[in-house]
């Protein structure tokens, strides 16, 4: 079966601009980041036009972005050259980004693998990148009982699991799930953050983990 990015499939960008996600999401990143000293190599999955990455240019990180939107990545070097962004898709093999970048002390990934047809691929990706004992967060919208309640009671259902978004999310998420996912990837210490709204009515979730410190021993 052909990935999306070989039949073409992926997202336009046109300019550098944040999103609107961006005001609840990086506190909380920020929160589950401060730990990583200056001198980290730090890699976006998922990096669209650059946006969010760009927010750390002032930690002293060796920033990296990925794609396997053309027009993101474009975009990204065009404002940020600063900055190394890749093209590549990274629900396939490690292989590139371990040839263009090495091993990298923490990667972040904000609001993409919800859209992802193959999110466990990507999570074995992020696995094989990552140094052992290094940390990776995840962002997602959150789901839970009591907002898929609310969603249900209030009529919602079509605007926010639409089917009319091209390219839009295909996974939806909840901490368990997501957290599992994680876990048999082969990662550990999982913690979870709400993002954004009220307790469980919680826009976006944070999840962050660890690669075990021995799985140069092998997973």
């Amino acid at each position: 079966m052909r990935t999306a990015e070989q039949v073409g499939i992926s997202y336009e960008y046109k300019a550098a601009n944040h999103e609107v996600s961006h005001s609840y999401l990086k506190p909380i990143v920020d929160s589950l980041v401060k730990d990583i000293p200056a001198g980290s190599a730090v890699l976006d999955m998922g990096c669209g036009n650059g946006s969010f990455l760009s927010l750390y240019r002032d930690r002293g990180w060796i920033l990296y972005g990925t794609d396997f939107s053309p027009t993101g990545i474009e975009v990204a070097r065009s404002n940020y050259p600063d900055i190394d962004f890749i093209l590549g898709n990274s629900e396939t093999s490690a292989a590139d980004l371990l040839n263009q970048v090495g091993l990298v002390d923490l990667i972040i990934s904000t609001e993409v693998i919800e859209h992802l047809y193959n999110p466990k691929a990507f999570l074995r990706t992020a696995y094989d990148v990552l140094r052992p004992g290094g940390a990776m967060v995840i962002t997602t919208p959150y789901h839970g009982y009591l907002k898929n309640l609310a969603i249900a009671l209030t009529g919602q259902m079509d605007k926010h699991y639409t089917v009319l978004w091209d390219h839009g999310h295909i996974k939806f998420w909840s901490a368990k799930t997501l957290s599992k996912a994680i876990s048999d990837t082969g990662f550990e210490s999982v913690r979870f953050k709400g993002a954004g709204r009220f307790p469980y009515l919680w826009k976006s979730m944070a999840l962050v983990c660890k690669k075990p410190h021995s799985a140069h021993l092998g997973r």
